[in-house]
C-alpha cells in the first residue's frame, strides 16, 4: 500500500478549485504529484489563494457552452471533482430564474461535465468525487435551490456509480459540515452562530479545507478501490449529534 496517495502522472480537474474547499482539494492533489486543472468564475489574478503550478480556467458553469469548452480543455482526466457551487442569499432562490441558475451551476454542470469526460475516465478506471453539503440532509429554509441541488448530488452519485461501474468508474460524494472558508466568514464572526455550531459539533472546532481534501484523495486512491456510490459526511460529528 506504499505510495497509494501518489498521483504522479494523473490528471485531475477540480471545479471551483480557485478558493475555499475546492482550493484545498486542488492543492492536495498538486502536492501529491497530480497535473491539476482548477476552475473559477473570475480571472486567475483575482484570487489570493494558492494556485501555483496549476492550470486554470475561468468558467461560468451555468453556461452549457462553457462546460463544453471546459471538457475540451481538460481532455482525458483520471479524477473529476465536481466541487463548484453557488448560493443566493436573501431568499432570492424562491425566484424561479435564480432557482434554475443555482441548479444549473450546482447540479446540471456536474452531470454534463461527468458525461462529457466519461470516456476518458473509463479508459483510466477513473474516479468522480461530488461535493455536496449537510444541507442535502437538513432543511435549508432560506435556500431551496441550494438545498435541493445538494440533496440531488447525493442521488446523482448513487445513480452514476451504478450506471458507470461497468466502465470502471467509481463515483462517490462528500458532504462537508461547517468548514472555515470565506463563504462561511459571516457565521464564524457572529458569536451566537459560531457558539452554537461549536456546541453542536462533537470535535469542537470548525473544519478546514484540508479535512475535505484528505477524504477526497482517499476516495480517488486505490485504498477506496471497492468504494462507490457512497456519501461520506465530513463534519466533526455534527450530523450525528443531538
Amino acid at each position: 500500500m506504499q505510495n497509494v496517495l501518489d498521483f504522479s502522472g494523473k490528471r485531475v480537474l477540480v471545479t471551483g478549485g480557485s478558493n475555499g474547499i475546492g482550493n484545498g482539494i486542488a492543492c492536495a492533489f498538486r502536492d501529491a504529484g497530480a497535473d491539476v486543472l482548477a476552475t473559477g468564475t473570475k480571472a486567475r489574478d483575482a484570487y489570493d489563494t494558492d494556485m501555483a503550478h496549476m492550470e486554470f480556467a475561468e468558467v461560468d458553469l451555468g453556461s452549457d457552452d462553457a462546460v463544453q469548452a471546459l471538457a475540451h480543455q481538460a481532455g482525458q482526466v483520471d479524477v473529476l471533482v465536481n466541487n463548484a457551487g453557488m448560493i443566493a442569499y436573501k431568499r432570492r432562490e424562491f425566484d424561479t430564474e435564480t432557482f434554475r441558475k443555482v441548479l444549473d451551476v450546482n447540479l446540471t454542470a456536474a452531470m454534463t461535465l461527468s458525461t462529457l469526460l466519461r470516456p476518458g475516465l473509463g479508459a483510466a478506471d477513473g474516479s468522480i468525487i461530488n461535493i455536496s453539503s449537510l444541507t442535502g440532509f437538513f432543511a435549508s429554509s432560506g435556500n431551496p435551490a441550494y438545498g435541493a441541488s445538494k440533496a440531488a448530488m447525493m442521488q446523482l452519485t448513487k445513480t452514476l456509480a451504478v450506471a458507470w461501474a461497468e466502465d470502471g468508474i467509481r463515483v462517490n460524494c462528500i458532504a462537508p459540515g461547517w468548514i472555515a472558508t470565506k463563504m462561511t466568514e459571516v457565521s464564524q464572526n457572529r458569536e451566537a452562530i459560531n457558539d452554537e455550531i461549536l456546541r453542536r459539533t462533537p470535535l469542537k472546532r470548525w473544519g478546514k479545507p484540508a479535512d475535505i481534501a484528505g477524504v477526497t484523495l482517499f476516495l480517488a486512491s486505490p485504498m477506496a478501490a471497492y468504494v462507490t456510490g457512497e456519501t461520506i459526511s465530513v463534519d466533526g460529528g455534527f450530523s450525528c449529534a443531538i
